[in-house]
């Protein structure tokens, strides 16, 4: 199913932030970011699991849209919208948001990356849902092999052009992380940033040369206060450590600071850790 329900939102998307101004929304559109308020919402996000199918989001929505008193014609356009162009809905969004001068997200690359990194070694990085390059280009400027994917294709054609601006090479590509190959003790460094980390610990503990670095930040579920955000980036209290406890974990955080999406102070994790080298018998 093409729904982008808690498999595509709360599991790659970043969260939310404010679009570009302009003409009135499609009705489509209107129909999708409804649906996405809804299932990102911190009542909804907290009853959904990795368990949780497609099938039963939208089933529970369909219940929800019933007791608003909509007609049953209308419910059926909705949930055919949601399930024959929500992915290419939510692609959209993104494309507007990170190509946007007006969205509220940082431009610049995520600080605490920039400080994991300080004095490593360049080598070869992933940069996961790299969106518009910040962190890539920099990686690239340090001295990275950079490989970047992220399905918002205008977003990626921005972060190849600014790489070719300040004249670094990037290898970026327009794809899912279902259609991306993580490959085999191929990388050094890899980076989620915003984009989720559930999913991808397994894909990541393969991928990762032995004394290869991940590097995470993410909301805390504090965070989900203020409104409602993607649950692939909202983490509770130590969840990091747990997922990642087949690693060496080198730095943990869990603090008070500006989020990268949507530019708030509120609550934030942080973690990087090292797949471990095994010792020879």
């Amino acid at each position: 199913m093409a729904v982008v329900s808690i498999a595509c939102i709360a599991h790659v998307a970043r969260p939310a932030a404010e679009q570009t101004q302009g003409n009135q929304p499609s009705a489509d559109v209107q129909t999708y970011e409804k649906f996405r308020a809804w299932v990102s919402s911190r009542e909804v996000a907290a009853t959904i699991t990795d368990q949780t199918s497609d099938e039963d989001i939208i089933r529970i929505y369909r219940r929800v849209l019933a007791g608003e008193g909509m007609s049953g014609v209308e419910i059926d356009r909705q949930i055919q919208v949601l399930t024959e162009r929500g992915r290419k809905l939510e692609v959209d969004r993104w494309n507007r948001i990170l190509t946007s001068p007006a969205a509220s997200f940082n431009r610049e690359p995520n600080a605490f990356l920039v400080r994991i990194t300080r004095n490593a070694r360049p080598g070869t990085a992933l940069d996961v849902g790299m969106g518009q390059g910040r962190n890539a280009v920099y990686l690239a400027q340090q001295g990275w092999a950079v490989t970047g994917f992220d399905p918002a294709e205008q977003a990626v054609a921005a972060a190849q052009a600014e790489a070719a601006r300040v004249g670094v090479k990037l290898t970026a590509v327009p794809v899912d992380d279902s259609r991306f190959d993580f490959g085999k003790d191929r990388w050094d460094l890899i980076v989620l940033s915003y984009v989720g980390a559930r999913e991808f610990v397994p894909r990541i503990y393969d991928s990762l040369k032995p004394g290869g670095m991940v590097v995470v930040e993410a909301f805390h579920r504090d965070a989900t206060k203020n409104g409602p955000i993607g649950g692939a980036v909202v983490f509770d209290t130590n969840e990091l450590l747990k997922l990642f406890e087949r690693f060496r974990v080198t730095h943990y955080e869990d603090v008070e600071d500006v989020a990268d999406f949507g530019m708030q102070k509120v609550r934030v994790v942080r973690l990087a850790a090292e797949k471990p080298v095994l010792s020879a018998r």
